[in-house]
């Protein structure tokens, strides 16, 4: 059975984060409700769902997100794909790595961002892609992670997931996934669930580099 990677986008691939938290933090304050950045970054990998319900109910605030979806609506309407960034050197080893191993992406944004974002910066077909729209229940649920894993025909065994945020890596780990771990805007210690830590990107591409060698 052929090895496979399995990638985040936002925060391994691209770094779009901070662009993500903006837009949130801009359509929760039109409803009235104040967050800050760091709410969305330990928040990171859950579905548009998870996020809106998990800080509705830090909030005190009850209600479905039915009642609230607008609020996702109107981030998914602020975040601009155009001013997201891949990672440096990442493009290139991900050809390198497509050669030997099975790719995908496992992701909380919703489809278009995912599909639009990965269309822009990367010439690769990912062997599956999951994005937010495709899972009810979104990380820290290993759901994602399964999802992937039954359309890469692999087993987990074979896999090793790459995560930026503490939801991601209690989801790979709930899946029964190897993860390694790069604390692009969290506190490192947040991710320590995972089976590694690579401290910085440059790490992270040497790496998917030592990878391409085996």
């Amino acid at each position: 059975m052929r090895r496979a990677l399995i990638f985040d986008m936002d925060g391994v691939l691209v770094d779009s984060m901070h662009m993500h938290a903006a837009a949130w933090k801009k359509a929760f304050l039109e409803e009235g409700i104040a967050i800050s950045h760091d709410c969305i970054y330990r928040l990171e990998g859950a579905n548009d769902r998870g996020i809106v319900e998990s800080i509705l109910h830090h909030q005190g605030i009850f209600g479905s997100f039915d009642s609230f979806s607008s609020i996702a609506d109107r981030k998914q309407a602020l975040f601009n794909i155009k001013d997201v960034k891949p990672f440096p050197g990442i493009s290139d080893c991900l050809e390198l790595l497509s050669k030997d191993y099975l790719l995908a992406v496992v992701s909380g944004s919703d489809r278009n961002a995912v599909d639009g974002i990965l269309g822009r910066h990367f010439s690769i077909n990912f062997n599956a892609v999951v994005s937010g729209d495709d899972i009810v229940n979104g990380k820290p649920n290993p759901d994602p992670y399964l999802k992937a894993m039954e359309y890469l025909g692999a087993d987990s065994e074979n896999c090793i997931v790459f995560e930026n945020a503490p939801y991601g890596v209690e989801a790979a780990k709930r899946a029964g996934i190897y993860c390694v771990g790069i604390p692009t805007y969290v506190d490192p210690q947040l991710l320590g669930k995972a089976d590694k830590v690579l401290e910085c990107h440059s790490l992270f591409l040497s790496y998917l580099q030592d990878l391409t060698c085996c």
